[in-house]
């Protein structure tokens, strides 16, 4: 380990570290391995890799769709493109779109060449299947657990790396800014980490800064993703000074299993790909209604259709049925979600699956440019945690890990570039927690983070109206309120970090969503219900001031 520091705080149990490295990497999913990677076979000397719980445990690991690129002959980089800008409603950057997509195949593969395995067809050509939005077959994955593979390859590969060293149970607080002589947002010279485990927050020097955290669905009550999504990346940029953008726009999957023991299992978009339909429990198809593609419309058109007839009818759920299609295929093409579907007695190869929408992708985040450089010096930001311009209103399904795997190749090519050049960090002070006791409240976190959730989902979901928007924005403020006080009074946990940024995002959700007086791809309002021409760009919020938040001496 590169500690080169120890240091007491007031109490002589409680010793904080100090590590230093060239570029620290804040998330441990497919965006902040990729890069990581890149870097240290760049001939970067010291890589950081920090995990808030163990490094598997990320949203890449739970992705079961796949990654959308043109390997087909009949296929073609201007469809691809063009399939995403309809996607995006009038809202992507088109520059970005052809960068992504015209890089998509050289990212690709860089991953095989790391060792990922694909699923293939009978000849030995990769497999590809087709989701929503797209016009052609190009969705490359491994069964329906691509995320886990990608994860665990780039896992294997950082693991062998000597100048990469990997942190489990390290959650990151807040960045570190040095002041320039000419003032500004200065620049980023590391972070504040709580280690979870000893309960200690220790500071990590760097002169690159990477934030890689993925998305911010925890946001909501009912959401796909595991519990580790909760901002951080997002709320951090954001009090070091970025702009974020398009934060109104959060992606609801039109199809989360609705059981009572399962917590947030995703039913694959590919079920839908393959031939699932949607269905009414008296068996009548409803999407034909609401788009030509029907069950292959884009995501947002899908969940809203799901949400409209649950609450038309009363019905706590939907059907998705595939029990058409031979039991063999149905087996080979979705083991993992068969496999688990068995678990709770539900057979997918003869019955329907009971589904609901959740939040399942976060479009906005922290605004960047094609090379992932944030607002602030030497602060990059890559994967869901960014607004990047791809998306634009609405993600196309599997342009997601396709995202990360790009703009972490971007990020490296400019980092490796220009830390010649960046100065080392300099002293910095220790974590300051003279002034605060161990709290016997934790209810208080508790509490809060359940009220959250429930009046986003409630008031800042699928539906919107402007009424509910305000509901949210005073609940959003008198708590805010109650954290911040908590937070500057008690020791910091990472529930305590977790509730401040989740809290922080929900207000950039609800503020963002407060701004767009349209409806437009996933950001639904009832009274703007239709698209408007003078609406058409993004939502960007402004910090009005660059406070880190932290506790130094």
């Amino acid at each position: 380990m590169h500690e080169n520091d120890h240091s007491s705080t007031s109490d002589s149990n409680r010793q904080q570290h100090r590590h230093d490295h060239d570029v620290l990497i804040i998330g441990s999913g497919a965006a902040g391995l990729q890069l990581a990677l890149a870097l240290a076979e760049g001939g970067i000397g010291r890589v950081a890799v920090l995990s808030k719980t163990t490094l598997e445990e990320t949203n890449t690991f739970h992705a079961q769709g796949g990654i959308a690129v043109v390997l087909d002959k009949q296929d073609s980089f201007e469809a691809h493109v063009q399939d995403t800008l309809k996607a995006g409603a009038g809202l992507c950057d088109e520059e970005v779109v052809r960068f992504v997509v015209e890089n998509a195949p050289a990212a690709i593969e860089r991953l095989i060449g790391y060792g990922a395995q694909f699923t293939r067809d009978a000849e030995g050509n990769f497999h590809l299947t087709r989701e929503g939005g797209h016009t052609a077959r190009r969705v490359l994955h491994a069964a329906d657990a691509t995320g886990r593979e990608m994860e665990c390859t780039l896992l294997r590969r950082a693991q062998a790396m000597p100048n990469i060293e990997l942190f489990e149970w390290h959650m990151a607080i807040d960045i570190i800014r040095e002041r320039l002589p000419d003032g500004g947002k200065g620049r980023a010279c590391g972070a504040y980490v709580l280690n979870v485990q000893r309960g200690v927050v220790d500071l990590f020097r760097a002169r690159v800064v990477v934030l890689a955290t993925g998305g911010s669905s925890k946001a909501y009550l009912y959401t796909s993703n595991p519990d580790i999504a909760t901002g951080d990346g997002v709320a951090m940029g954001w009090r070091a000074g970025c702009r974020v953008g398009n934060m109104e726009f959060e992606q609801f999957h039109p199809t989360c299993l609705y059981h009572p023991q399962a917590k947030n299992f995703l039913i694959s978009e590919a079920v839908r790909g393959e031939g699932g339909l949607l269905k009414l429990p008296n068996g009548e198809r409803f999407m034909p209604k609401y788009h030509e593609m029907a069950e292959l419309a884009p995501r947002d058109i899908v969940a809203r259709a799901i949400d409209n007839e649950m609450k038309r009818r009363g019905l706590d759920y939907v059907l998705l049925d595939i029990s058409h299609k031979p039991a063999d295929f149905i087996r080979s093409h979705f083991p993992n979600i068969h496999e688990t579907l068995l678990r709770y007695g539900i057979d997918m190869t003869r019955q329907p699956i009971p589904v609901v929408p959740a939040a399942h992708y976060t479009c906005g985040g922290v605004v960047v440019d094609m090379r992932a450089r944030t607002d602030v010096e030497n602060l990059y930001a890559i994967g869901e945690t960014t607004y990047t311009g791809l998306h634009g209103a609405n993600r196309m399904a599997s342009n997601s890990l396709l995202e990360c795997l790009v703009y972490a190749d971007a990020a490296a090519r400019d980092i490796l570039a220009r830390i010649p050049g960046i100065a080392p960090p300099p002293a910095l002070p220790h974590w300051d927690e003279s002034q605060v006791t161990d709290s016997d409240e934790m209810v208080v976190v508790s509490h809060n983070w359940d009220e959250i959730r429930r009046f986003m989902w409630d008031y800042v979901g699928i539906v919107r109206t402007v009424k509910r928007l305000e509901r949210a924005r005073h609940r959003i403020e008198l708590l805010q309120q109650e954290i911040a006080e908590y937070y500057g009074n008690f020791r910091v946990t990472a529930d305590l970090l977790e509730l401040r940024n989740i809290a922080m995002t929900a207000e950039l959700m609800i503020r963002s969503a407060m701004q767009r007086k349209e409806s437009r791809g996933l950001h639904y309002i009832l009274d703007y219900p239709e698209p408007r021409e003078e609406e058409r760009h993004p939502t960007i919020l402004t910090p009005p001031h660059f406070n880190a938040g932290t506790r130094t001496g």
